[in-house]
């Protein structure tokens, strides 16, 4: 037990009994939800439907906690679609991910870093068993991969691995960089399935030169690839996006869309006629919209389909007569799966129903579709259904022995804000919630901002692990404010060039309409949120002190600063309608680090060493002023950590530490 450990963790983890596969110990079952409990949680990852949709690969992931390990092993299940069969698929102290069946349904392709030089690379397994074999042997991993329609070739992504130069000079310790320079590159090349007279599958590439493949999909002929390519693999290129397409046994790089603006995942029609791909329509956005268009797979004119509720989606494939595109899309607090039709009509909705519905996939019969399904109080599991008709079946019980203890109740509430708009939150109540009775209410703020909150199991192992709070009595409310997705585009914007006010009026009435409810105590308040959510948190106690206590993760404190240290330099001028040079007083007036002498608020920051997206100094910054100011405050580095807590270790400490920090600031312990 860690020092961090709180006293609701104590109450359940009180024991000697090893629990498999975890390295925690216990007792009995536990009784309670403790971030300890929950980060036993499996994670179920989306599914690869067979093509005569009689089988779905799916991935389970399980933390991995014994002694020096803190990590997630994901492995290979395989269900059958009557029901009567599920089974793990593959095995061993290595991860294997993203499963693809061959088109003739006898194999399961996987990536895994399992063989002898460490490197991500593709798997070939029968399913009728045996061992599994390795297809690729690159030099510096295998990023993404797509079978060929006659299954006999997989092409796949590979960044090109460094020189022979490089590596010399890595060693002789004259590895210096200069900044965008000499970027690695993904690209292009195929493998033969079979093996020729020497032993060996033939390696082609097929792409070269200054970009970076961020995508791709066979014709249906298998005589062409279609791609999508950046300028370079950093995360703030994002808007150099194009298409273009070349032939399957190498040749010349042909532009497909070279629009301005970014043209991204493009997926040819079953019959080969068309090629569907999203874009901006050259105008483009952090915020994020687009539409789905389709042109002629020869060449021609680009024609706009109608456009989704959001207007913010994935593209995930064509309906097997190649009438309809098929994407998936927040709707609200849920996650749904639309079909696009050619014709030009509104999107139809075919997974209707609450909950998230994530993970598709389609069999090529056009007939069958698979998905992962889960509601607040529902945990993720594998479902199929008819395309015909949406009648879901449970295929699997993932997390069949996870304590089912009882959870704090989840409900989808609205305010008004203070212009009118309707905000959306959702409200987990305390465990064993008595009417009547106020509760201290933990305000979670999330990321984005164009995040949202939707209505995925409430007990999942997380940073902030919500039913952990919900049974130490706690109100637990997840606004949508404006700048959220799920709600359209115009309420998706809504929040340009007014970081902190409009999106903070939504959220304070929001905890005003829980005190109203009867729910929460005014007087026991405390706010939390990672990315911008700790931007938010940090800004939040620079305007109130209606909070007891507060929690930043990894939050934007410093406007300036962070336009000048993120991976992302053009996010913040694009939502600030300007570079800060410009904009001076308007990046101040935003910035909780030129408003911190108004902070009295205890507030505790948690942060990636690593973190890239929102760098360390925006914690450090925040943490060194209130130090100086005198504000009772606390950092806590996460070492390796980039922009997420991706060790189950820290995921736990984390929800301890948080819950330990508001227990103490509110006086209850």
């Amino acid at each position: 037990m860690t020092s961090a450990a709180s006293w609701t963790s104590r109450l359940a983890l009180v024991t000697i009994l090893i629990l498999p596969g975890t390295g925690l110990r216990s007792q009995e079952q536990p009784t309670r939800w403790t971030p300890e409990v929950m980060i036993q949680f499996k994670r179920v990852g989306g599914t690869e439907i067979s093509p005569d949709g009689k089988l779905v690969a799916y991935t389970v992931s399980l933390p991995q906690l014994e002694g020096e390990k803190s990590e997630f092993l994901t492995h290979l299940w395989l269900a059958s679609a009557d029901g009567k069969q599920n089974y793990q698929f593959t095995f061993g102290e290595k991860s294997c991910s993203n499963p693809a069946f061959s088109p003739d349904g006898k194999y399961l392709a996987f990536s895994s870093s399992r063989g002898s030089d460490g490197k991500n690379q593709i798997w070939l397994m029968r399913l009728t068993g045996g061992e599994a074999e390795q297809l690729t042997k690159t030099k510096s991993g295998v990023a993404s991969y797509k079978w060929s329609p006659d299954g006999k070739r997989i092409a796949y992504a590979m960044t090109d691995p460094p020189t022979e130069q490089e590596e010399k000079d890595k060693k002789e310790k004259r590895d210096m960089q200069v900044v965008d320079a000499d970027f690695p590159l993904a690209h292009l090349y195929t493998v033969e399935v079979e093996k020729n007279e020497k032993g060996e599958r033939a390696t082609k590439r097929l792409t070269g030169g200054a970009f970076h493949v961020t995508s791709f999909d066979w014709s249906p002929d298998g005589k062409r690839i279609v791609f999508a390519h950046k300028i370079d693999p950093t995360a703030d290129t994002w808007p150099s996006t194009d298409i273009s397409q070349v032939p399957a046994d190498s040749g010349a790089v042909t532009p497909v869309v070279a629009w301005k603006g970014s043209d991204t995942s493009p997926r040819f029609s079953p019959d080969g006629k068309w090629i569907a791909f999203a874009s901006d329509g050259g105008d483009p956005k952090w915020a994020s919209y687009e539409d789905l268009y389709v042109m002629p797979a020869q060449g021609g004119k680009p024609t706009r389909l109608a456009s989704t509720p959001d207007r913010n989606f994935s593209v995930i494939g064509w309906s097997a007569d190649s009438k309809e595109v098929y994407v998936s899309e927040t709707d609200r607090t849920s996650v749904r799966v639309y079909a696009i039709p050619l014709s030009g009509a509104t999107p139809r909705v075919l997974t209707p129903g609450s909950g998230n519905f994530s993970g598709a996939s389609f069999s090529a019969d056009g007939k069958t579709f698979s998905f992962v399904h889960q509601t607040p109080e529902i945990p993720p599991d594998v479902h199929i259904s008819t395309l015909q008709k949406f009648q879901p079946r449970k295929l699997t019980d993932v997390n069949k022995g996870f304590p089912k203890l009882p959870m704090g109740r989840t409900e989808v509430i609205t305010w008004k804000s203070t212009d009118g708009k309707e905000i959306e939150g959702i409200l987990t109540y305390p465990v064993n919630y008595e009417k009547g009775r106020r509760y201290p209410l933990i305000l979670n703020i999330h990321g984005g901002p164009a995040g949202v909150f939707t209505q995925g199991f409430t007990a999942a192992g997380t940073t902030y692990p919500l039913q952990a709070f919900a049974q130490a009595g706690y109100a637990f409310l997840r606004p949508n404010p404006r700048g959220s997705s799920g709600y359209g585009k115009d309420f998706r914007f809504a929040n340009y060039n007014d970081w902190g006010f409009g999106d903070y009026d939504d959220d304070m009435l929001g905890v005003d309409k829980v005190i109203e409810m009867g729910v929460a105590h005014p007087d026991s308040l405390v706010v939390c949120g990672w990315s911008y959510g700790g931007f938010m948190t940090s800004f939040m106690v620079t305007k109130t002190n209606r909070f007891k206590a507060a929690s930043v993760g990894a939050g934007v404190t410093n406007l300036m600063s962070f336009v000048g240290t993120a991976d992302i330099p053009s996010f913040l001028p694009d939502y600030f309608l300007g570079e800060y040079w410009d904009r001076i007083e308007t990046y101040m007036k935003h910035s909780a680090m030129f408003n911190v002498n108004k902070i009295t608020t205890p507030t505790q920051i948690l942060h990636g060493e690593r973190d890239a997206r929102v760098p360390l100094s925006q914690g450090q910054e925040l943490y060194v002023a209130l130090k100086r100011l005198g504000v009772k405050t606390e950092m806590i580095v996460y070492p390796r950590m980039p922009h997420g807590l991706q060790e189950p270790k820290f995921i736990v400490d984390a929800g301890n530490r948080m819950l330990q920090w508001f227990n103490k600031n509110l006086g209850r312990q």
